[in-house]
């Protein structure tokens, strides 16, 4: 009876003053909610990220600075942060495939790497198989025409692609692959790429076909939506 108890007390949401901590996302979406810890003061963080894991659940955190991560690995020692990609994760439990197939990030340059890798990770912890093509960009276009990369490109049923500068690579892949592509702006590049806002509105502007755009260094946002084209992809 405590224990039924304290469980209904989470439902819909927990009120801990300063948030309310949804519950109910996992069943309604599929995915729990996840913690942009961006902004947030680091004893927010701590409580937010105990509060989600005290049902047994996995937690995912974007946006984490060290300093969040090393508060919230006092109270949840197994929380495990990667800095590239400023995810800090906590697996409570076995990842559940729920993907048919594969997803797969591509990242035109090495720079592009820390929002390459926030998207994998999110798609691999919705339960997406994930690969990784990194440094591939269009200032060396015979690296995504050898035939082992052409083969990678076929295999997967969801292309997520990061780029910035002119951000021509996931126009190049759409004519390309046949896949669904999510394109993500990155901030890397000169004064001229403003920020990613060259490469956001090169995407916008694709002439392939099957090119969806998400914002500027939103890694987190592709790997979601990815997952979830995956997940009602035919194997």
């Amino acid at each position: 009876m405590a224990a039924a108890t304290t469980q209904l007390s989470r439902l819909p949401f927990a009120d801990l003053g300063f948030a309310r901590v949804d519950h109910h996302r996992q069943l309604r979406v599929g995915f729990p909610e996840v913690v942009l810890c961006a902004g947030k003061q680091v004893a927010h963080c701590t409580a937010i990220f105990a509060e989600l894991a005290a049902t047994g659940g996995n937690v995912l955190g974007t946006r984490c600075s060290e300093e969040q991560a090393l508060a919230v690995q006092v109270v949840l020692p197994s929380a495990r942060y990667l800095p590239m990609s400023r995810l800090l994760i906590v697996e409570q439990q076995p990842v559940v495939r729920t993907g048919q197939g594969t997803v797969l990030v591509v990242c035109a340059g090495t720079s592009d790497l820390p929002v390459a890798e926030e998207a994998a990770e999110t798609a691999r912890l919705m339960g997406s198989p994930v690969e990784r093509l990194t440094d591939v960009g269009v200032a060396g276009l015979h690296r995504i025409l050898a035939p082992a990369v052409q083969d990678q490109l076929r295999r997967a049923a969801v292309i997520v692609v990061c780029a910035g500068m002119e951000g021509a690579l996931p126009s190049v892949l759409a004519g390309l692959a046949g896949r669904p592509i999510i394109a993500v702006p990155t901030s890397t590049g000169y004064g001229a790429s403003f920020g990613g806002v060259a490469a956001l509105l090169g995407m916008l502007s694709s002439c392939s076909a099957g090119v969806t755009v998400v914002n500027i260094d939103n890694g987190f946002g592709a790997g979601y939506a990815a997952a979830l084209i995956n997940k009602g992809a035919p194997q």
